[in-house]
């Protein structure tokens, strides 16, 4: 034991000790005002915050951490992040000496994973009596709701981050170019930009495919079939792969290909690379999800201004359909100060952080009725996805369930095999056909059928 838990396990003996004598001479009234204080004003002592630094940047992260202190002076927090930190404290969580909150995003962070390894705190019971602004129970009001497993929730969804289709809504004004809200008008639209701008409309990272898989292929799988044939497919089940819907959605994609509206030079490019392309208005149209103004802040041209919608590969009269990748927050099971863990974890789902979410970040918090329409340093285009969500009609949100055990692995090896045709047919190597076949004899495969 190290000495900063052997000081923290004395301290904890000594004020057992306290409470048991105050026990003995205190009637009930006192022992409730004790609890209250305890409650309300004893979050104290060592804070460690893990947090994934990416797209969104660390702002957002660092003034939370600025605002929680002045609320909670006699809390230290101490802060591990970076682009590499889910790497760097591998060691700390296999030893079992985590930090107290862990931001679960990046490369090298798995909540299943992390979950099945027992490293998660069971906040069930905790999250339960949380409230959102005072009122509407907390576990009520996030857009995608926290996922349990076996009847547990181990982390709360904080960021909703989703894929989409983005573009330049100034330049499709100046040229009056309609905005798509279905696959007809978007291959209409993507025809008519072909034409008129000499320029291959769509692009996507061939270096990254799964920027297609969960910027178009996902969408188009939910709009088609709903959850089920959504995570039927990610799970590698033999007959959704087989399905009409699933061949329907890769025709798409093939009609897309044989009409030559793909940038011909995608599958060398990285995700840096083709965004850049983009907005130098070389392409029109990019799937990415909700941090790409923020990546690309420092390049994007004075004119630009960026429009998203929902990968319009619905058909028309349709849903458009929008699949979350949620960044959940959670606390470790062997954390060394679980009250101001819970504390901090409370202190973010607010309106007023929620609000300084979507100004520094350009992306929401996974919570309903925020209303950022009069919020000046919100994008526009962020208000208008805010207000969709929480108006459903036009949109509908599905939800990807996470596999464990096996079934995880399975979905693993679909999601690889998924990214490698995806290229091969943006290159026209292979038709829809041979794609969907080859999918559903990798399942077939992976299930030992």
């Amino acid at each position: 034991m190290n000495n900063k838990k052997l000081k923290r396990s004395l301290l904890s003996v000594s004020a057992l000790s306290l409470i048991a004598l105050a026990g003995c001479s205190s009637d009930d009234s006192s022992s409730e005002q004790a609890d209250n204080s305890n409650s309300e004003g004893g979050v104290s002592g060592e804070l460690e915050v893990q947090y994934f630094v990416g797209g969104y940047g660390d702002e957002w992260w660092k003034s939370t951490i600025e605002a929680f202190k002045e609320e909670y002076p006699d809390v230290e927090v101490i802060e591990h992040s970076g682009p590499n930190i889910n790497e760097e404290m591998k060691t700390r969580w296999i030893s079992n000496d985590p930090p107290d909150v862990v931001y679960i995003d990046g490369n090298g962070a798995n909540e299943t994973q992390m979950i099945n390894d027992g490293q998660l705190m069971d906040l069930s019971d905790w999250a339960s009596d949380l409230t959102f602004e005072g009122d509407t129970p907390l576990m009520e009001s996030f857009i995608s709701p926290a996922q349990e497993v076996d009847g547990a929730v181990y982390s709360l969804p904080l960021v909703f981050d989703t894929w989409g289709a983005w573009y330049d809504s100034a330049w499709f004004e100046a040229e009056g170019w309609e905005v798509p809200e279905d696959f007809d008008s978007w291959l209409a639209s993507m025809k008519t930009i072909q034409s008129d701008a000499g320029i291959e409309p769509f692009i996507t990272t061939g270096q990254y495919p799964q920027y297609f898989q969960r910027g178009v292929l996902n969408p188009a799988f939910a709009a088609a079939g709903g959850e089920e044939l959504l995570n039927n497919l990610s799970n590698g089940v033999v007959e959704a792969w087989e399905s009409d819907e699933a061949l329907e959605i890769m025709k798409k994609v093939q009609e897309i290909v044989d009409a030559g509206l793909i940038d011909e030079g995608f599958a060398a490019r990285s995700h840096t690379q083709t965004q850049m392309n983009f907005l130098m208005h070389e392409t029109a149209y990019i799937p990415v999800g909700f941090w790409l103004p923020n990546e690309m802040a420092n390049d994007t041209p004075e004119d630009f201004k960026y429009g998203f919608i929902p990968t319009p590969m619905n058909d028309s009269g349709d849903a458009m359909a929008l699949v979350p990748d949620i960044r959940p927050v959670a606390i470790a099971k062997e954390a060394e100060n679980p009250e101001a863990a819970k504390a901090f974890v409370e202190f973010m789902f607010s309106e007023e952080r929620a609000q300084a979410f979507a100004e520094s970040t350009g992306a929401i918090m996974n919570l309903k009725g925020v209303d950022l329409s009069a919020n000046e340093n919100v994008p526009e285009f962020l208000k208008g996805i805010n207000d969709l969500i929480n108006n459903p009609g036009t949109i509908e949100i599905y939800n990807r369930a996470q596999p464990t055990g096996e079934e995880m692995e399975i979905a693993v090896e679909i999601t690889n095999e998924v990214k490698a045709r995806s290229v091969d047919i943006l290159m026209g190597k292979i038709t829809a056909e041979e794609f969907v076949k080859a999918m559903a004899d990798k399942s077939r495969e992976l299930r030992g059928e």
